[in-house]
């Protein structure tokens, strides 16, 4: 993971692991929001979605780092993080394509990450 001008490799993983997490729970909060049935519970949602995304808008812009350089290992997490929470959150097993598709996303994240030319 190049990038990383004055954060470990550890940390940034963990950093991107945490946006990841915020920036899609914060989505499935909104989601939760917009599918829910009483006013009062749509806006609470949406809005502790909206802070949730305001904390990875934060989270993932604070460090000093090349943010297109980690691209691959935080778009990899992302998908991950998000089929976790889709699984658990809303009940939505993966089906075969998205379980390709997935190969193909944590592929693609390696190849940016770990290609040196």
């Amino acid at each position: 993971m190049t990038g990383a001008t004055s954060v470990s490799q550890g940390l940034v993983f963990l950093i991107l692991l945490v946006a990841a997490a915020l920036e899609v729970g914060g989505d499935a909060l909104v989601r939760k929001g917009l599918q829910s049935r009483g006013l009062v519970q749509q806006v609470e949602f949406i809005l502790l979605g909206g802070l949730t995304l305001l904390g990875y808008g934060i989270i993932v812009n604070l460090p000093a780092w090349d943010f297109g350089k980690l691209l691959g290992v935080y778009v990899t997490l992302f998908f991950m993080v998000a089929q976790l929470i889709n699984y658990f959150g809303f009940g939505q097993i993966p089906s075969i394509s998205i379980w390709v598709g997935g190969a193909l996303i944590v592929t693609g994240g390696l190849v940016i990450t770990f290609w040196r030319v």
